[in-house]
């Protein structure tokens, strides 16, 4: 089996590629957001290409370890098929800007950019050209993936690295993929319309299962289905020569120097696969560990501003296990987090000394994210708020009571019996119990 992608993400951008209209596409009426040029008028003429959504692509390029085509003209190329979305009957995109690149061992055959078609809908014959125009980065990979689990990895890192620049939309369903899937002396299949992950994963996964099951594969091009998970024939598969490419004769070409590239260079983040072989190198933290560290830009940065302070292993544990499961409940970025870094580190601190135990460091950042006060402060309200004991030994006598199977399960070796129980007491108390000192209680019960 061999897979290879074509990625499309549109890049951030308040323009679009080659005209003025803006890129709020979402929040407006249809065909709103145009004019004759991304409308494909007679007689429009686009503009320059935008500079910025250049630099954009040019930044991702990098981060995949691409060479840069540099002193040389790149043109820009009409793909011409006829498609409602696509007024003109073409398609600008330009001749790859970056080439040879690499990640994670999955060679980048080249990078481009090109403009966004508009968006047909096929049940009502209707065509909103508000995206029309709007730039989109493609990346192009060798055939270098075999199986759907590694088409499905690589693709979380990919879109991992397009988030690390900032230069790609952040909102939901703007990333496309198509996907060329051979097996063994068959043809190469074309797979459109997948928007996400899980959609690649699943439509490889059919399509590996029909191909394998068919006597003759035939090329051609595929849509995916997602809402039944299969994929079904949408055309035979094009030749390059079929679009009649011809280069745009109302644009210029780019030209990008070596000045331009140096200057996106010392401005562009660290790559997220490089950032995490970095951090196990300096900082001596496991393999496993610097991959949750490195899963968001702005969480990875706050790590490192906490480790200038914080015993760096200890730092990276807490914020792989205790900071991300906070994040997650709350259901907040690191970004968003209302709290100086100042004060997390304060509550590191208090963990990492032994003055409050782990438990009590959670409960404290848990109201943090809610009530950005001084850690300090917030252990003195909750340390007002603590159990007395004959609370404590209350719920524990109450959680006894109610759960005499669990009970009589420990008491037949089943020691997942006492985390229940332990739970139950902590769901009990409202989370305000110590679970070490719940745990040793019922031990000592049971022992009775």
């Amino acid at each position: 089996m061999k897979i290879g992608f074509e990625i499309h993400e549109q890049l951030s951008s308040k323009q679009k590629l080659y005209c003025n209209c803006p890129t709020n596409y979402r929040d407006v009426s249809p065909n709103t957001n145009v004019c004759p040029v991304c409308t494909g008028m007679p007689g429009s003429k686009p503009a320059p290409p935008n500079e910025k959504a250049i630099d954009s692509a040019i930044e991702i390029a990098l981060m995949l370890n691409c060479e840069i085509v540099m002193q040389e003209p790149i043109y820009i190329q009409r793909k011409h098929y006829d498609y409602p979305d696509l007024p003109s009957g073409y398609q600008r995109t330009s001749l790859p800007i970056a080439k040879d690149g690499d990640l994670e061992g999955v060679g980048i055959r080249e990078v481009h950019i090109e403009e966004d078609p508009g968006k047909y809908d096929p049940v009502q014959g209707k065509v909103d050209f508000n995206r029309s125009g709007i730039p989109l980065v493609e990346i192009v990979t060798d055939p270098d993936l075999f199986s759907s689990e590694e088409a499905r990895s690589f693709l979380r890192s990919l879109i991992r690295t397009l988030e690390y620049t900032s230069k790609v939309r952040p909102e939901p369903s703007t990333l496309r993929a198509d996907t060329n899937i051979s097996l063994e002396g068959g043809k190469r299949v074309e797979i459109k319309n997948i928007n996400s992950v899980k959609g690649a994963y699943r439509a490889l996964k059919y399509e590996v299962m029909r191909q394998s099951r068919t006597e003759k594969v035939e090329r051609e091009t595929r849509a995916f289905l997602e809402s039944q998970m299969i994929t079904v024939p949408m055309r035979s598969k094009e030749m390059a020569e079929d679009y009649r490419y011809i280069p745009d004769p109302d644009l210029l070409p780019i030209m990008i120097t070596e000045e331009k590239v140096g200057k996106v260079r010392e401005q562009m983040h660290e790559a997220p696969h490089m950032r995490k072989k970095r951090v196990i190198e300096e900082y001596g933290i496991e393999d496993s560990v610097a991959e949750v560290l490195v899963s968001e830009r702005e969480f990875i940065d706050l790590f490192e501003k906490v480790s200038k302070e914080i015993d760096p292993v200890f730092a990276s544990h807490w914020f792989k296990d205790t900071f991300r499961k906070v994040l997650n409940y709350e259901d907040i970025g690191p970004e968003e987090v209302p709290f100086a870094d100042e004060k997390l580190i304060k509550l590191l601190k208090l963990v990492e000394s032994e003055k409050i135990t782990p438990e009590k460091g959670e409960l404290i950042l848990r109201e943090m994210v809610k009530n950005p006060k001084d850690p300090k402060v917030l252990l003195e309200d909750l340390e007002l708020q603590e159990l007395t004991e004959e609370e404590l030994m209350s719920a524990i006598e109450k959680t006894i009571n109610e759960n005499k199977e669990a009970v009589e399960d420990f008491k037949n070796g089943k020691e997942e019996a006492l985390n229940f129980l332990a739970g139950q007491v902590m769901q009990t108390t409202e989370g305000k119990a110590d679970p070490r000192e719940v745990m040793s209680i019922l031990k000592d019960r049971f022992n009775e």
